[in-house]
């Protein structure tokens, strides 16, 4: 969901502030526009401006239910594993931008290396839109968290680099397409 629903905060709940990613927290009965509904996240505006993500726990908080982020995992003979860690990226989401960070062309590299035990570890290098956004560690703990609930994951690794510096035309043409950039 991508748009301007308006409610009011039935509660308190916490927050990051978009894009310096400073943690907030909003009183209940605080008038709030839904943005951006996408992944296991919701992009809020407050009245003042603010942009504000918060988590899929907090849903019920602005009258919705918990958007399904996370890939349905099936049984790892069905699907190869690198398969299933790009669905799960594919799941993350720029606060700001109404697109997936695969198809914002944010993943630079993705490599699976065998741990035993049928285990695996996932190295993943992303950038971000912007080398200063505050978002950063965010998205890269959202990767985490979600590549990490595979289970033949053990653990995932992320790191952020800014070589080579992104531009829009590392976005996929559907992408471009979406936001009107062709």
């Amino acid at each position: 969901m991508s748009g301007s629903e308006r409610t009011h905060l039935s509660r308190e709940i916490r927050g990051i502030q978009i894009p310096d990613g400073t943690p907030v927290v909003l009183p209940a009965d605080t008038p709030v526009r839904i943005a951006q509904a996408l992944g296991d996240t919701f992009t809020l505006v407050t009245p003042w401006g603010q942009m504000v993500r918060i988590e899929a726990a907090d849903a019920d908080a602005i009258g919705q239910e918990a958007p399904g982020g996370a890939v349905a995992a099936a049984p790892a003979a069905e699907r190869p594993l690198e398969e299933q860690v790009w669905e799960q990226l594919r799941t993350c989401y720029d606060p700001e931008i109404p697109v997936d960070i695969v198809e914002l062309g944010l993943i630079y590299d993705c490599t699976l290396e065998e741990l035993g035990d049928g285990q695996q570890k996932a190295r993943i290098k992303m950038t971000l839109t912007a080398p200063g956004c505050g978002m950063g560690q965010v998205l890269a703990d959202d990767v985490t968290r979600k590549v990490e609930a595979l289970p033949s994951v053990a653990r995932a690794e992320v790191e952020l680099v800014f070589d080579p510096p992104w531009n829009p035309n590392m976005m996929s043409e559907a992408a471009r397409l979406q936001l009107g950039l062709m």
